[in-house]
């Protein structure tokens, strides 16, 4: 498998909500959603109830292609930077589960205080990175 180029890890990295998109009969839904991500791996793990609108879209429309967008949020054009992604989203169970719920819990410590912390892994299969600082609309582009 190959992994993003440094610069996309690394932005990746330095934040922690995503904004997740799903549709479900072609009604399109968007949440935002706190992550962990496994670098070695290029996943995010993100935590979300079985009830919210986002899972159910999924698990009842049968469509676990969904995208997203990474932004650091900034007035100076020279500096706008943020991520656009698709990729395959599933439940976490076993072995996976219990490495994704440390890795979760070490970056969000106050989740154990959640009664149920459902886990999911989103493995992305496309990136486009925007970066000004390399230049006005510079993109990085990385796929599966």
């Amino acid at each position: 498998m190959t992994l993003p180029e440094p610069r996309i890890v690394d932005f990746i990295g330095e934040h922690h909500i995503l904004t997740l998109a799903v549709a479900r009969e072609n009604v399109p839904y968007c949440a935002t959603c706190f992550y962990a991500y496994l670098p070695a791996q290029n996943q995010f793990i993100f935590t979300s109830d079985h009830e919210t609108r986002h899972i159910r879209d999924v698990l009842e429309g049968g469509n676990p292609n969904v995208a997203g967008t990474i932004a650091l949020e900034t007035k100076i054009v020279g500096k706008i930077r943020g991520i656009q992604f698709t990729g395959l989203m599933q439940e976490l169970e076993g072995d996976e589960l219990k490495k994704a719920r440390s890795a979760y819990l070490k970056r969000f410590p106050i989740a154990r205080l959640m009664p149920a912390l459902n886990l999911w892994i989103l493995s992305p299969d496309f990136i486009k990175m925007t970066d000004n600082r390399l230049g006005f609309g510079k993109k990085l582009i990385w796929t599966a």
